[in-house]
C-alpha cells in the first residue's frame, strides 16, 4: 500500500502505525465508493401574491379557491425541498435510494417523522425480468397517477390545478414499474389505506381493518419516431382504489362511521405540434368518496410556447363538477355545483438557477358565493370570482 510523506513522518516518531493508516485508508476508500454516485438536489420555493378585491379575513378564516396550497395577499415561503439520490446502476440486480426531506405552507401533505417532513423515503430494487427488468420502489413515493407533480419547479405553472387537488399524493408501500418497450411501460402497486381520504397521510399509518389496503394500476403509451411530428407524445391512464377506518372509531364489524373510501381515475397526453416551440396536454381526472357517495370530476387543458432557450409562455384551463365537501370544499353551496380556472404563466430564466414566474388566474364558481371576505364582524363570503396575480421565485440545486 502506498502513504504520502506526511502519514510516513507520523509513523516514524510512533504517532500513528502503518496499519492503522492502511485501515483508515480502506474505511475511506469504502465510503469514497459508496458515495461516488450520490447526488444532493432540491429547490427553495418563495412567492409573492395579490388577490384583487379581497378585504379582510373571515373570524372562520380564509374564503379562497379550494386548490391545493391556495393563499391569500403576501409574500410566502412555499416549500424547501431536499433529496439524496442514489439511483441504480445498468446491472440485471441493481440498488440505490431516494430520500426527499420536504418542509414548508406547501410541503406534500405526509405525516412527519421527529419533526422532519418526509416527502419521500424508499429503496429502488430491479429483478431482472425480460428484456429491461421490474424497477421497484419499497418504502414511501409519489403517486403514480397525474398531470402535475408534487415538485414545484416541474410544472407549467405557480399555482395548482383542481385536478391535481383531488388527487392522492403519497403512498407508504411497494410499487413495480415494467419496460414492455420504448412505447409501453406499466405500473402496479399496493399501500397503505391510510395515505388516501386522510391528511396528513400516515407513514406507517394502517387501517383499523387490518385487510384495508390501496391498490393501483397504470399505463404510459409513448409515440414512436416513426410518427413523424407526434413522435414522443404520451398517453397516461390509470386507477388508485383505497379503503379506510380510521383506528379512533374500531369495532366489531360493521364500523358505522370514520370510513375513508376513494377511488381515484385519471387520463392524461402530452401532444406535440408541428410547431417544435408548440406543446399541448389534457388531463381528466374522477375522485369517488365511497362513504359520502359523492364525487368531482375535472378537465383540464395545457398548452406551452418555448419563445426562447429562457422563455416559456404556459396556460392552463380546468372544467369541474363537485359535490362532495371532502374533496373540493368550498365548491359546495348544499348542492351540486360547477367551477372553471383560467391561468397564464410567463416563465423567464433571469438568474442561474432560478425559475421565475408571473402568474395571472381566474376562478369561477357556477353557484353561490364562495369567494371573499366581507368586513367584519359580519364575515363570511360574497362573490362568487377570485383573482389572482403572482410573481413565483424558484432556486433549484
Amino acid at each position: 500500500m502506498k502513504f504520502n510523506k506526511w502519514t510516513l513522518g507520523l509513523a516514524a516518531i510512533g504517532v500513528v502505525s502503518l496499519a492503522s493508516a492502511a485501515r483508515a485508508d480502506e474505511k475511506m476508500s469504502q465510503l469514497q465508493t459508496a458515495l461516488s454516485n450520490t447526488t444532493i438536489s432540491g429547490y427553495v420555493d418563495t412567492a409573492a401574491q395579490w388577490n384583487p378585491g379581497t378585504d379582510q379575513k373571515p373570524a372562520g378564516g380564509p374564503n379562497i379557491p379550494a386548490y391545493s396550497f391556495a393563499k391569500d395577499d403576501g409574500f410566502s415561503l412555499n416549500a424547501i425541498d431536499i433529496a439524496i439520490d442514489h439511483p441504480e446502476d445498468e446491472t440485471p440486480w441493481a440498488a440505490g435510494y431516494h430520500v426527499e426531506l420536504m418542509a414548508g405552507p406547501d410541503a406534500v401533505p405526509t405525516a412527519t417523522v421527529g419533526g422532519v417532513g418526509i416527502r419521500q423515503a424508499y429503496l429502488s430494487l430491479r429483478t431482472p425480468v425480460g428484456n429491461s427488468g421490474i424497477d421497484w420502489k419499497v418504502g414511501v413515493w409519489d403517486t403514480i397517477i397525474g398531470y402535475e407533480s408534487s415538485s414545484d419547479p416541474s410544472n407549467p405553472n405557480y399555482t395548482r390545478s383542481y385536478g391535481y387537488s383531488i388527487e392522492p399524493t403519497t403512498h407508504t408501500g411497494v410499487q413495480g414499474n415494467y419496460k414492455v418497450n420504448d412505447e409501453i411501460s406499466v405500473q402496479a402497486g399496493i399501500a397503505d389505506g391510510s395515505n388516501l381520504g386522510t391528511s396528513p397521510a400516515a407513514i406507517n399509518g394502517t387501517s383499523a381493518i387490518e385487510s384495508q389496503k390501496a391498490y393501483m394500476g397504470a399505463v404510459a403509451l409513448t409515440a414512436p419516431s416513426s410518427w413523424g411530428w407526434m413522435s414522443g407524445a404520451t398517453l397516461n391512464a390509470g386507477v388508485i382504489d383505497s379503503e379506510y377506518t380510521s383506528p379512533a372509531v374500531a369495532g366489531p364489524p360493521p364500523v358505522a362511521s370514520a370510513h375513508y373510501g376513494t377511488t381515484s381515475y385519471y387520463a392524461g397526453a402530452t401532444i406535440p405540434t408541428p410547431m417544435s416551440a408548440l406543446k399541448g396536454g389534457l388531463s381528466f381526472d374522477y375522485a369517488d368518496a365511497h362513504d359520502h357517495a359523492g364525487h368531482a370530476d375535472v378537465v383540464g387543458l395545457y398548452g406551452s410556447y418555448q419563445i426562447n432557450p429562457n422563455t416559456s409562455f404556459n396556460l392552463r384551463g380546468e372544467w369541474g363538477q363537485n359535490d362532495d365537501p371532502a374533496l373540493l370544499a368550498n365548491t359546495v353551496t348544499g348542492f351540486r355545483n360547477t367551477f372553471e380556472e383560467a391561468t397564464a404563466t410567463l416563465q423567464y430564466n433571469l438568474w442561474a438557477n432560478v425559475l421565475t414566474r408571473a402568474e395571472v388566474r381566474w376562478d369561477h364558481i357556477e353557484h353561490g358565493t364562495a369567494y371573499g371576505a366581507g368586513v367584519l364582524p359580519a364575515g363570511g363570503a360574497f362573490r362568487n370570482n377570485d383573482f389572482l396575480l403572482a410573481l413565483n421565485l424558484i432556486y433549484q440545486f
